[in-house]
């Protein structure tokens, strides 16, 4: 029923345009000037929504309309590390609430100094995965530290994880003999009942070993819920992984992606510029990019991803 209403929807909404092109052509042909100004606005939304159509008609893989996991983790660079997570962070929220995607910050461990040295967060919406995958990888940062006395310029990494939540519960099974489940008090701000109850909730996965932790909400079971929806994107990821090295190794080109192998650099010195790697798109315009602005980015990959 899920599929056939999302179908629906599609179906309805490519009717919708067509009739709107059939009424502005019909408009057109009675060559009326003072319907100019109509015509050109309506032509404007048209080309706006067709363009948007197109886009979302590149998010064809089974996890593309879902919601998601989206998770960052500092590398390699110590605190100026840290502080190039929590900008990431930032971009990321700020890109969310532009496209009106919810965002709920599930857990964030904070830096010594500065920063934070991860933070794991929900993306709410149809397609936030099928666009987020895109930034998936190592992100690479090029600037004069402000963490370094002598105002050096320094290299800080990120690795940015991007799951799609899953909804199905049959498509992940998780047996409860194999979830070790601790629970403690929260580290972080959030309130009395936080500090003082053990609300915050630490998922190990027997299996596999994957480790989750939840402490940002006030209820000990609500924390113990987001937990398991993180469980379950990163199990699903796994079960992904291993289904993409099958079929790369039949077809005999897989290439295991490391740590260090960046997926975007964002130099802010000696120059200023943002480049993704993979599909050479890039832009001199780095303000604007860590503000949220990350479209021509995501578009790129998916156009040069259609179909893979």
């Amino acid at each position: 029923m899920k599929q056939l209403a999302t179908l629906r929807e599609d179906i309805e909404s490519w009717q919708h345009i067509t009739q709107r092109i059939h009424d502005t052509l019909e408009l057109a042909a009675l060559g009326d000037e003072s319907l100019r100004p109509e015509l050109e606005a309506e032509t404007a939304e048209i080309e706006a929504e067709t363009a948007q159509r197109e886009l979302d008609a590149m998010l064809s893989g089974k996890h593309d309309r879902a919601s998601a996991v989206l998770a960052i983790h500092a590398g390699a660079g110590g605190t100026d590390s840290q502080d190039w997570a929590m900008m990431l962070q930032r971009m990321f929220l700020r890109w969310c609430e532009d496209h009106h995607f919810q965002t709920e910050v599930l857990d964030v461990t904070e830096g010594e100094e500065a920063g934070i040295k991860s933070a794991t967060m929900t993306v709410e919406g149809k397609f936030a995965y099928g666009y987020l995958r895109a930034e998936k990888g190592v992100h690479r940062l090029v600037r004069l530290s402000p963490f370094d006395s002598a105002h050096r310029r320094h290299t800080s990494f990120a690795l940015v994880e991007v799951l799609p939540q899953v909804e199905d519960s049959n498509e992940v099974q998780i047996k409860p003999d194999d979830i070790r489940v601790d629970v403690y008090r929260s580290s972080g701000a959030g309130g009395q009942n936080v500090q003082k109850n053990s609300t915050a909730v630490r998922l190990l996965h027997l299996p596999t070993g994957i480790i989750v932790t939840c402490q940002n909400e006030r209820s000990q079971l609500q924390n113990r819920e987001n937990a398991m929806r993180v469980l379950r994107a990163r199990l699903l990821a796994i079960q992904q992984a291993q289904r993409e090295e099958e079929m790369a190794a039949i077809k005999g080109d897989f290439q295991k992606i490391e740590w260090g192998s960046q997926i975007c650099s964002y130099v802010l010195h000696p120059y200023q510029l943002v480049k993704d790697h993979r599909t050479d798109y890039e832009t001199g315009n780095t303000q604007a990019v860590l503000d949220g602005d990350l479209d021509g980015f995501i578009q790129a990959y998916l156009r040069a991803n259609v179909g893979s």
